[in-house]
């Protein structure tokens, strides 16, 4: 806040959020301090570029006046986002019992142009610069911690407990490794049966024929012992079909 002369201004600098292609708006707020009316009167270096609400005005005594200042939307941002542009505030004691409806432009500017001529009259001058802040200003980057840790190191452990992670939930979705095992020895040893059944197959087969020349060595008849091979020899088949 400034202290002295008729108003106090409140802040003493215009910060405008900037953003290319938007306006960008801020107050300020005048405080009169005085037990009198105070007209004032805003002034810019750079008009067209800023619309000021209420530029004149008076303020009553022991009572606030807010200003809003707007900045045109602008194409290019100020070098080094410094801006060179700067406001003055005028103010001057105005008659007694005058009201905000009363004072009019002209009005104070014929006060100032009065008091500017007049021996012994103060007119009260107040200058504020313009600051520019990015409207969204950038993330901070992480500092690195007491221990001396990097950001980097602390993104590639996080990036390793992760995998641990994965891991450990695709080892727990997988079938158990005994009864794979078991399932692998088991189709192993089919092949090795179904040989086994083939060998003995043939082997009966042989002993058929055998029997079939004895039986009819023996005038066709048929033997106790043929018909319960011929029983064996179909079962046999039967259930090496079966498990096949």
């Amino acid at each position: 806040m400034s202290e002295g002369g008729f108003l106090d201004i409140q802040p003493t600098e215009l910060k405008f959020p900037f953003e290319l292609k938007k306006q960008s708006s801020c107050s300020m707020q005048l405080i009169n301090k005085t037990d009198q009316y105070v007209a004032f009167k805003v002034k810019t270096t750079n008009p067209k570029k800023y619309c000021v609400r209420p530029n004149t005005g008076v303020v009553l005594p022991r009572s606030t006046c807010d200003v809003t200042v707007t900045m045109q939307a602008q194409k290019e941002a100020p070098p080094d986002m410094q801006c060179k542009d700067k406001f003055l505030l005028l103010s001057v004691i105005a008659e007694n019992g005058v009201t905000t409806k009363d004072i009019t432009s002209e009005m104070v500017a014929t006060y100032l142009q009065f008091f500017n001529k007049e021996p012994g009259k103060v007119v009260d001058e107040f200058k504020l610069r313009v600051v520019c802040v990015p409207a969204s200003p950038p993330s901070p980057v992480p500092e690195e911690s007491e221990e001396g840790s990097s950001p980097r190191l602390s993104t590639f452990e996080n990036g390793a407990q992760s995998l641990k992670t994965l891991d450990s939930v695709s080892r727990a979705n997988e079938p158990p490794r005994e009864k794979s095992s078991e399932a692998l020895a088991m189709i192993s040893k089919l092949p090795k049966e179904k040989n086994s059944a083939i060998q003995q197959n043939q082997k009966l087969r042989q002993e058929l024929d055998q029997l079939r020349k004895e039986c009819n060595g023996h005038h066709g008849s048929f033997s106790v012992t043929f018909i319960v091979l011929v029983g064996l020899l179909g079962a046999l088949i039967g259930y090496i079909i079966k498990k096949s």
